[in-house]
């Protein structure tokens, strides 16, 4: 079976629909598969729910989604640093379903797992367990959080082989591998790509039966998010 596509909007071509649970690896700016969100932006699908733990920044990552409106829902655990989403947040415009980071986390691991739903005790007795079942073990309230299993899930590696197997680097390796196990489909853009056998099994971060479809961008922008503050005399 043949994994590679010469193209990301190739490697997207027919498994994007409007109205679709998409997974988007990445956080903050490092390991976001940049390619991939151009594809998709340009296939124009629409009314999408992302999950990601973050929505990017104004005009790069997902916030290209933003701009474009393709996005009516983010499932996040962070949402500073883009002023579009705050925007169309409070304008009512976009949905959030905010979600503690490990609960998150945890979520996207459990849906590759084929676990439906766990307990967990963050974010009992406040907002976010709203809504859903309590339950006490040994003494203490849990909240049910359901997992998610995104129709289709962005990913980005370091390298992959010719089978799927993937290698991420360095902090890229952090959202990325739950959403690649989480994802019904799973499309991996790499920086490299390299015959099956050539990653020894024990270097190996996540296996090729998680990957449906790889792309290779040899050269990502790789952006670096930056923090400004106010400059004082004296300081």
């Amino acid at each position: 079976m043949n994994k590679i596509y010469p193209s990301a909007a190739a490697a997207l071509e027919g498994i994007i629909q409007d109205g679709q649970l998409l997974g988007v690896g990445g956080f903050g700016l490092c390991g976001i598969p940049e390619a991939l969100i151009d594809a998709l932006r340009d296939s124009g699908a629409k009314n999408l729910t992302a999950i990601s733990n973050n929505a990017g920044v104004d005009g790069f990552g997902l916030g290209k989604l933003l701009e474009t409106r393709q996005i009516k829902k983010m499932i996040s655990s962070y949402v500073g640093e883009n002023k579009e989403f705050e925007r169309q947040y409070l304008a009512g415009e976009l949905e959030l379903e905010f979600t503690p980071q490990g609960t998150l986390a945890e979520k996207l691991r459990a849906g590759g797992a084929g676990v439906p739903a766990f307990f967990t005790k963050t974010g009992v007795g406040t907002m976010v367990a709203e809504g859903k079942e309590l339950r006490e073990f040994d003494g203490e309230t849990y909240v049910m959080e359901r997992s998610l299993v995104p129709d289709v899930s962005l990913v980005k590696a370091h390298r992959a082989d010719k089978s799927g197997n993937l290698q991420f680097r360095f902090t890229a390796r952090n959202f990325n591998p739950a959403v690649a196990m989480a994802g019904k489909i799973t499309v991996v853009e790499v920086e490299e790509i390299v015959e099956t056998g050539d990653i020894a099994p024990d270097a190996v971060h996540l296996p090729g039966i998680y990957v449906h479809r790889i792309v290779l961008n040899a050269s990502p922008e790789k952006r670096i998010e930056k923090r400004t503050i106010t400059e004082k005399a004296g300081v």
